[in-house]
């Protein structure tokens, strides 16, 4: 891997919004070549993230979760599940979902490689974030395990699920760097809307966690044998999670509010609204699948929102900042038009 006082004596070419650093081990692969790889690896890791939740939710609905009774072996000195009548396609279903943390494993290293060795003058902030992937990934393939060991208890098969939307919220992140600018990360709207934002942030986690707890709850167990389930009250727990979805609507409207009054960057507002949109449709989803009396398909649906509701949140948060370099003023702008223009540069980025 380059170090950054390599990428620095490089540099950095365009291809449309992506800039990468010449590879001197590989010569032949030009701008073009290399941001391409770039965007299929970042969208490919981001894409796994959001499709580890909905293989895992698979098992969860298919009640597999104990259809592989070892791990990493699906069966004790069998690494690989064999199709029988007793056990039907559970071991398979639960087997596509480690393989799929697999898949992801190699996105997460290349996601690594590549911001080490193309994408170093992002500075060292996007080259830690490129660590995150990996690292989630190798946690939870361990907690994973534990899962299996523990017989799916709750207790351990709610975190399990709870580390991947921040993977996708952080690895949203990365993305939209990819496409950005190379420059410091400044503040792109009226500080107000960060400090709403916060708040969005933070209740938005606390519906994720929430609805892991009305799933402990409810029917889906994970396994169609006797499975430890969360006691608490299954209508008590949903009205809870309602709650907080209407808090997080709130702080939303909040948000769109001021960005709208400042006239901020249409990049945070358009980003704002598509939230808007999506916390909508997560919250159709939610009441048809309560009461419906949680059908499968619409349980898969519900996770599947669970997934980009993340990716929204984080999307809308990278997009209150910006990493481009501020615009020199206008040649002929006097000092003061010139100081005014400074000044709104701190808020906006058109």
């Amino acid at each position: 891997m380059s170090t950054p006082v390599a990428a620095a004596r490089r540099t950095p070419e365009r291809h449309g919004r992506i800039t990468t650093l010449p590879d001197p081990r590989l010569p032949s692969w030009g701008p073009v070549r290399r941001a391409r790889v770039a965007a299929f690896v970042l969208w490919g890791n981001l894409i796994c993230q959001m499709g580890i939740i909905l293989s895992g939710g698979a098992v969860r609905l298919t009640a597999s979760g104990l259809g592989c009774s070892s791990w990493p072996h699906c069966e004790p000195g069998q690494f690989t599940p064999e199709l029988t009548l007793e056990a039907g396609i559970h071991p398979f279903v639960e087997f596509g979902n480690r393989s799929l943390t697999g898949v992801l494993s190699v996105f997460a290293v290349a996601v690594l490689l590549v911001a080490w060795r193309w994408l170093g003058h992002k500075g060292t902030g996007f080259r830690r974030l490129a660590l995150v992937p990996l690292i989630g990934t190798a946690l939870q393939a361990g907690i994973g395990a534990f899962v299996v060991w523990l017989d799916l208890h709750p207790g351990i098969v709610s975190p399990h699920f709870l580390i991947s939307p921040v993977l996708v919220a952080l690895s949203t992140v990365l993305l939209v760097r990819l496409y950005d600018g190379d420059g410091r990360i400044r503040l792109a709207v009226p500080r107000a809307a960060l400090s709403a934002f916060v708040p969005l942030a933070v209740l938005g986690f606390v519906v994720l966690v929430l609805g892991t707890l009305v799933t402990g709850t409810g029917p889906h167990s994970g396994d169609a044998g006797e499975v430890t389930r969360i006691d608490i009250d299954p209508v008590l727990i949903s009205r809870i999670h309602a709650v907080s979805v209407y808090a997080f609507c709130t702080v939303l409207a909040v948000l769109l509010v001021i960005l709208h009054r400042a006239r901020a960057r249409r990049e945070a507002i358009g980003a704002a609204w598509w939230l808007v949109a999506l916390t909508l449709a997560q919250g159709v989803i939610g009441y048809i699948q309560y009461f419906t009396g949680l059908p499968e398909l619409i349980v898969f649906l519900h996770l599947l929102g669970a997934a980009v509701f993340a990716a929204g949140i984080a999307w809308v948060g990278a997009r209150l900042v910006t990493w481009q370099e501020p615009q020199a003023a206008p040649t002929g702008d006097t000092s003061a038009e010139a100081g005014t223009r400074a000044a709104h540069r701190g808020t906006e980025a058109r």
